[in-house]
C-alpha cells in the first residue's frame, strides 16, 4: 500500500490547509480553487488529506471496476482521490453508455467515468484554467447537485457523485471565466516560500519521506490523529453551531462593501465561518471566524477596479477594518 505524505507535515501554506479542512467538514461550501506557483504542494496537500480521512463504507464510495460499489456489510474503502487530466474527454469524465449493447441485449451498459470514481472523496484538477469551458461547466454542475446524469440517444443513467472539487492553476497561464470561478466556494493563494529556514525544512522533510516513507509517516502519526479528531469533531458539531444575526449582518455588509454580485459570497461566508467554528470547537460563529474566512470566500468574487490596483486580499482586509471602526464608533 502506497504511503502518502502526511498532511500535518506540510510546511507553511496555512491558508490552503485551512481551506481544505473547512471543505472536508462541510462539502456544501463548493470546493476550493488554489492559485499559485508550481511545486508548492497543492496536489500533495489534497492527496494527503484524502489519505488522512477515515475509510468510508464501500456502499458510499465511487465505482471501482465498472460496477456500482459492492461489498460485505461493514466493508470499507479508502476515501477516493481522483486526478482529472487536462486531456480527458467528456465520456471519460461523466461515463459512457454502450448503445450497441443496450439495443442488442436490452440492458443499460454503463462504463463509469471519473465523476463516479470520485464519489465520496476528492476530485483534483491541476491547471483547471486550461480545461475546456464545457467540461468545467459540467464539473461544477455535478459538484453542486451531487448527481451525475448521462444521456445518450434516449437512454439515461444517473448516479450519486458527491465529492470535494479542488482546482489549481497559475493565472499567468490563462484565467478562469469569472462566472465559473464564482462557483468555487473558496479561493486561496499559494506562493513559493521566501523564508530560508522554511525552504530548508521543506527539503529535509521531502528527503526524509522519499528515503523512508513508512518511518517518516510514523513520526507524524500523532499529529495526524490530532488533525483527524479535529475534522471528526467539526463534522459532528457542524449542525449545532449557531450563526448569530450580528455575524450575518457583518457578512452581508462586507459583501455589499466589496460589491460582490449575488448571494454566493454571503452564503459561503456563513457556511465556511460555521465550519471553521466547528473545527475550533466553538458553539457560536464570531466576527473573528468571518474575518479569517473572508479573503478565501470573497477574493475571487470581486470585480476588478481599474482605479484601484490594490490586491483583492488587501481590499477585503481594508473593508473589514472600516466596518470594525464603524461598529466601535
Amino acid at each position: 500500500m502506497r504511503v502518502s505524505f502526511p498532511f500535518s507535515a506540510i510546511v507553511g501554506q496555512d491558508e490552503m490547509k485551512r481551506a481544505l479542512l473547512i471543505a472536508a467538514v462541510d462539502a456544501r461550501i463548493g470546493g476550493v480553487m488554489v492559485f499559485g506557483d508550481r511545486g508548492t504542494g497543492k496536489s500533495t496537500a489534497v492527496r494527503a488529506l484524502a489519505a488522512l480521512l477515515p475509510p468510508i463504507p464501500v456502499s458510499q464510495g465511487g465505482y471501482q471496476d465498472g460496477s456500482p460499489p459492492q461489498g460485505k456489510p461493514g466493508a470499507t474503502m479508502p476515501v477516493p482521490f481522483v486526478d482529472l487530466p487536462l486531456g480527458a474527454t467528456e465520456d471519460r469524465v461523466v461515463g459512457a453508455l454502450d448503445l450497441e449493447r443496450a439495443l442488442s441485449a436490452g440492458v443499460k451498459a454503463f462504463e463509469p467515468g471519473l465523476l463516479a470514481r470520485a464519489h465520496g472523496g476528492f476530485l483534483y484538477i491541476d491547471e483547471v484554467n486550461l480545461l475546456e469551458d464545457h467540461i468545467v461547466d459540467l464539473l461544477l454542475d455535478v459538484a453542486a447537485s451531487g448527481e451525475n446524469v448521462v444521456e445518450r440517444e434516449g437512454l439515461s443513467v444517473r448516479h450519486p457523485a458527491k465529492f470535494v472539487l479542488v482546482g489549481s492553476g497559475n493565472p499567468e497561464e490563462g484565467e478562469l471565466r469569472p462566472q465559473l470561478l464564482d462557483r468555487f466556494g473558496l479561493s486561496v493563494e499559494v506562493r513559493t516560500p521566501q523564508d530560508l529556514k522554511q525552504r530548508v525544512e521543506i527539503l529535509k522533510r521531502c528527503d526524509a519521506f522519499e528515503r523512508t516513507p513508512e518511518s517518516f509517516a510514523e513520526t507524524w502519526r500523532k499529529a495526524e490523529r490530532k488533525t483527524l479528531k479535529q475534522i471528526a469533531r467539526g463534522r459532528a458539531a457542524l449542525a449545532d453551531v449557531v450563526v448569530p444575526d450580528d455575524v450575518l449582518v457583518l457578512a452581508s455588509r462586507l459583501c455589499i462593501a466589496m460589491g460582490a454580485d449575488g448571494l454566493r459570497g454571503e452564503l459561503t461566508l456563513m457556511r465556511s465561518g460555521r465550519a471553521l467554528a466547528a473545527l475550533d470547537g466553538a458553539d457560536v460563529v464570531t466576527a473573528r471566524h468571518i474575518r479569517t474566512v473572508a479573503p478565501m470566500a470573497l477574493r475571487h468574487r470581486l470585480r476588478r477596479n481599474v482605479l484601484d490596483e490594490t490586491g483583492s486580499t488587501v481590499r477585503i482586509e481594508r473593508a473589514l477594518e472600516e466596518l470594525a471602526e464603524e461598529l466601535v464608533s
